[in-house]
C-alpha cells in the first residue's frame, strides 16, 4: 500500500517549469490610481520577442481611454464583462460586451478602449517589449503604463 501512495504522489507532481495559479492566488501588484490591477503570470514583458502571460483587473465603472499596444494581445475574459470599443474616441455606448468565457484578439497598433460595469478580470498573452500608446496622453493603468 505504501508503494501505491508514493507512486500516486509522484504522478501528481508538476514538472519543472510548470506554472499553476488559481484565481484566488493571482499575484496582483498594487492598484493604480484608477483602481486597475496587474499581475505578470509568466514570462517577461520587457524582453523583445519574449511571450508573457498576465492578468488585468478593471474595477466596476472603470474605463481605460483609447490606446494601442506594441504587440498583439490575446485576451480571455475570466470574470465579469469586458466592454471593448475600437477607435480614437471613447464611445462607451457602442462598446461591445464580452462576458466571462469570451476570447478577443487585439492586434498590435489597433486603437481601442475598454471598461467594465462590474469588476472584470482578463487573462492575456502577448510578447515584449510591451508598450502602450495613449491617444492624447494619459496616466495609464496598472497594466499599461505609457511609454
Amino acid at each position: 500500500m505504501l508503494t501505491l501512495l508514493i507512486t500516486l504522489a509522484a504522478a501528481t507532481a508538476a514538472p519543472a517549469g510548470a506554472a499553476t495559479i488559481t484565481p484566488d492566488r493571482i499575484p496582483w501588484g498594487p492598484p493604480a490610481v484608477d483602481g486597475s490591477r496587474f499581475a505578470l503570470l509568466d514570462g517577461h514583458r520587457d524582453i523583445a520577442g519574449q511571450s508573457f502571460s498576465y492578468a488585468f483587473a478593471l474595477p466596476a465603472g472603470g474605463w481605460d481611454p483609447p490606446h494601442s499596444h506594441s504587440s498583439t494581445a490575446r485576451i480571455f475574459v475570466l470574470k465579469g464583462v469586458l466592454k471593448l470599443g475600437w477607435g480614437p474616441n471613447m464611445d462607451k455606448a457602442n462598446a461591445i460586451a464580452f462576458p466571462a468565457g469570451s476570447f478577443v484578439v487585439v492586434p498590435a497598433g489597433a486603437v481601442h478602449f475598454d471598461g467594465a460595469d462590474e469588476e472584470t478580470i482578463i487573462l492575456g498573452v502577448a510578447s515584449g517589449v510591451w508598450a502602450t500608446q495613449y491617444i492624447g496622453g494619459g496616466p495609464g493603468s496598472a497594466g499599461t503604463p505609457p511609454r
